[in-house]
């Protein structure tokens, strides 16, 4: 396509209003190569030769020179530049000499693992002779063929999930395989963060020791894409040290990447249009123009929306193309999601809405076009999802289309930012005692544990061990930990998320043939299934008639609605144990154990389109409670003295600051807003307390990474809420009084009282020890607001320092909470 002219051509045409804040020129780039340093087998060269390769790219020439000699590696280069050649070739080299040699592949998806089996056959394609049986090994793998995959495929390909549930647990079947694994290849590791990325660091463990049982020390090949930490992610992930390899020497082709802003839809500047309205208008406009197009959205509710605004757009306009547009997603069923990738492979398709689904390098051949609604969460996913469009030499175009979170105004107001390097940090913690209990029950079932082996899993194993033999999972005999529990642990822990509690969804439009139309957690469940809520599947509406918290059941039935639902919640925290705890400028700072509580309390009914509110219901669900870690900040008393002085309310600067930090953390650690939450809170310090958490059973690292960089984070806070051009607060900087975690659609407001703006900014220029901030005069609005709130908050503020507490090796109450998880191990 000509990305430059449709550009040009959308600033004039009609009802253009200054949208595209910022235009990156990303020229092409050619190749540059490297051989090996030792010539590659003949049989190899034509096999390559056969798929048009000639010559190997930089990085791939590097990566094969570093395996020969021995080394795990890590190759970080772009979206599209031939990784994968930096592990098929090393194998293949060495299947040629090695007549028992084996390989394992990891994939972060089922979809992916069969899509690189179509890529590493077409060396068995082109050169017959080639020594190759390779194959998937995954839960839709008939059981006819699982064992002669065992028996005789020398590269399997698999995902975590089956690697822990059904390859370990049955090594012995796997003796000979384990007994001759030369290579282990991890891809797309960048994907391997939070809750998920500390499973995958334990089963790597595991499949380490066994291994090891069959005398056997495979090298790790791993991909990521560009981070600011390959190598330590690399390395917490696999236990060894690696070798970089990141001189990307693929060609790319030109690209337009745009920032899109929706234009201000009020002379407050404080609501800008929707962003799924733009997406649909440009998507609209692409389709038409014949440009194959995939739109990348944050949550599954916005695919289903943008997808039917799509189609009912398409069917006045061009009716001929309605069904030319689909949705993609989690929930779908797996036959439903192959169907549609090979439509987009095939052209069939000109649009597909999707959520990350398609993020990775699944082959759905090459597209001209893609739009990211809302900031991804990552600078990594947002490269993965523009790199979708123009993988071939042809100019593509990319557009980034802001919601009003304050991170997405932030990088609308910083493109060299965005363009530039990324800065964020990929976080695993495989030492969370929540995810390290399940993992040594299922170790210690695939083989005893080795006293000398418990260094292996982390400082606190011992302790969990000793919490098992208690629990009567293990017992010790002489230097070795035993299984004595039932049967296959393994089933009972989750790799996806430590919740255990998934809830199905029941299609009962037809109560004689009800139907499983996808599938939650439990989290998503209170907030997407609760009675009354429209749930949206394939771009039709469903209501929510019963959710049966017993079963994990949501009965829905199709109904022809002009409205969805969002959900509201509170949140309370309770500090359990504090495990560090530091001056911080003039404020205090602490780092420890908390037990947040969240109430889904009711929910409010939203047009479409017209996004006006239809009114709100009430809901009786149960509270959740969360077990986790928190960073808390307590800003001196002088500070929220000083902001009562001018007649302002502390705690809506506070509440204000807490949620922009949720929306900038991800800015420098790799997580999504999803992962950490915020609330404000005295109840625990005496003190007006900024908290910020995990949500994620037992922590998994984000809240004490903010700990470490907590200046830098507050510093992004200060300039996101000073650089916003709104006069009191908006979406776009203090957001909404509610937690970000408790809207669905992130254009969405839960209440029409937003935090004070003046307020936060005294606050941060004060515990920042800048030049003290004067707030402007408040409007009547926010002076009736400001009235309301020292009404309510007309209580003296406490100096109380919050309990200092020793450090212990395994606090008690982790250990209790170990001990009720454990519960769930029992038979």
């Amino acid at each position: 396509m000509d990305a430059k002219a449709f550009l040009r051509d959308i600033r004039n045409r009609r009802g253009y209003d200054g949208q595209i804040v910022s235009v990156e020129d990303i020229k092409p780039r050619e190749a540059r190569f490297a051989q090996p340093s030792e010539p590659l087998p003949e049989m190899i060269t034509a096999a390559l030769r056969a798929q048009g390769i000639e010559q190997l790219y930089m990085h791939q020439g590097q990566a094969v020179d570093a395996v020969r000699a021995g080394e795990d590696i890590c190759v970080v280069t772009g979206t599209a530049s031939g990784k994968t050649m930096c592990y098929n070739i090393p194998v293949l080299e060495m299947l040629l000499t090695d007549a028992l040699g084996k390989a394992c592949y990891l994939f972060p998806t089922k979809a992916l693992a069969q899509d690189q089996l179509r890529g590493i056959n077409r060396f068995k394609e082109a050169v017959p002779g080639v020594p190759l049986i390779a194959g998937t090994y995954d839960g839709d793998t008939p059981r006819n063929m699982r064992q002669q995959l065992r028996e005789d495929a020398n590269v399997i390909l698999t995902n975590p999930d089956m690697l822990h549930a059904g390859i370990l647990p049955n090594h012995a079947r796997w003796a000979h395989f384990f007994a001759n694994l030369r290579f282990v290849v991890v891809d797309e590791i960048h994907s391997y963060r939070g809750v998920f990325g500390s499973n995958v660091a334990n089963i790597l463990r595991r499949l380490n020791r066994i291994c090891a049982h069959y005398d056997c020390r495979p090298q790790y090949i791993c991909c990521s894409a560009t981070i600011a930490n390959p190598q330590e992610l690399a390395e917490r992930l696999t236990g060894r040290v690696m070798t970089v390899v990141d001189d990307d020497g693929s060609p790319r082709g030109g690209k337009q990447f745009a920032l899109w802003n929706p234009p201000y839809l009020d002379e407050g500047k404080v609501e800008r249009r929707s962003s799924n309205t733009e997406a649909e208008r440009l998507m609209v406009e692409l389709i038409q123009d014949g440009v194959q197009t995939i739109t990348f959205v944050r949550a599954r509710v916005i695919a289903e929306l943008i997808f039917r605004y799509c189609q009912d757009r398409l069917t006045e306009v061009a009716p001929r193309l309605r069904k030319k547009v689909r949705a993609y997603r989690g929930g779908y069923l797996a036959e439903e999601r192959r169907e549609i990738e090979r439509q987009l492979f095939s052209g069939e398709l000109l649009g597909v809405t999707t959520t990350n689904a398609l993020e990775l390098g699944i082959d759905i051949g090459s597209l001209d076009a893609s739009l990211i609604v809302g900031y991804p969460g990552t600078i990594a996913s947002t490269w993965q999802q523009a790199g979708r469009a123009g993988r071939g030499q042809e100019e593509s175009l990319s557009v980034l289309i802001a919601s009003n979170s304050p991170i997405d105004q932030y990088l609308m107001q910083h493109p060299e930012y965005f363009f530039g390097q990324s800065p964020e940090h990929a976080i695993v913690d495989p030492e969370n005692v929540h995810v390290l209990a399940g993992h040594l029950a299922c170790a210690a079932q695939e083989l005893p544990i080795e006293i000398s082996e418990e260094a292996q899993f982390g400082e606190y194993a011992a302790a969990v061990l000793e919490i098992l033999e208690e629990a009567q999972q293990v017992r010790r005999r002489g230097d070795r930990w035993y299984w004595t529990g039932a049967p296959h642990p393994q089933g009972k822990v989750r790799v996806r998320n430590i919740s255990e509690n998934n809830f199905t969804i029941h299609d009962r439009t037809d109560p004689e043939n009800p139907q499983v139309i996808g599938e939650v957690d439990e989290f998503s469940a209170y907030t997407l299934l609760h009675p009354q809520a429209v749930y949206m599947h394939n771009a039709e509406t469903y209501f929510v008639q019963d959710l049966d918290l017993a079963q994990k059941v949501a009965s829905v039935t199709r109904e022809n609605l002009d409205y969805y639902t969002q959900a509201v919640s509170r949140t309370d925290i309770r500090v359990d144990d504090t495990e560090r705890e530091d001056p911080w400028r003039i404020s205090n700072m602490a780092f420890g154990a908390v037990t947040v509580t969240t109430l889904v309390y009711m929910f409010r009914k939203i047009k479409f389109s017209a996004r006006e509110s239809l009114g709100f219901g009430n809901l009786d669900l149960p509270a959740q409670t969360l077990e986790t870690m928190a960073v808390w900040l307590m800003p001196p008393r002088q500070v929220l003295k000083r902001v009562r002085e001018y007649k302002r309310v502390a705690g809506d600067g506070l509440l204000g600051i807490a949620n922009v930090a949720v929306e900038v953390l991800p800015l420098f650690v790799m997580c999504d807003t999803m992962d950490i939450g915020s609330v404000v809170d005295s109840s625990n310090t005496g003190t007006p307390t900024i908290f910020i958490f995990d949500r994620h059973p037992g922590g998994v690292g984000f809240a004490e990474r903010c700990y470490d960089i907590i200046e830098q984070v507050l510093e992004a806070c200060l300039f996101l809420i000073k650089e916003c051009e709104c006069e009191e607060g908006c979406p776009s900087c203090v957001g909404s009084p509610l937690p970000p975690y408790a809207q669905q659609d992130p254009d969405g407001s839960s209440r029409d009282s937003i935090p004070d703006k003046e307020a936060a900014l005294m606050i941060l220029h004060d515990i920042l020890e800048k030049e003290p901030y004067v707030p402007k005069a408040p409007s009547p609005q926010r002076r009736r607001l400001i009235e309301m709130g020292l009404a309510a908050a007309d209580v003296p503020v406490q100096e109380t320092e919050p309990p200092r507490r020793e450090i212990k090796r395994l606090p008690e109450n982790v250990e209790a909470k170990i001990r009720r998880r454990l519960k769930k191990l029992q038979g």
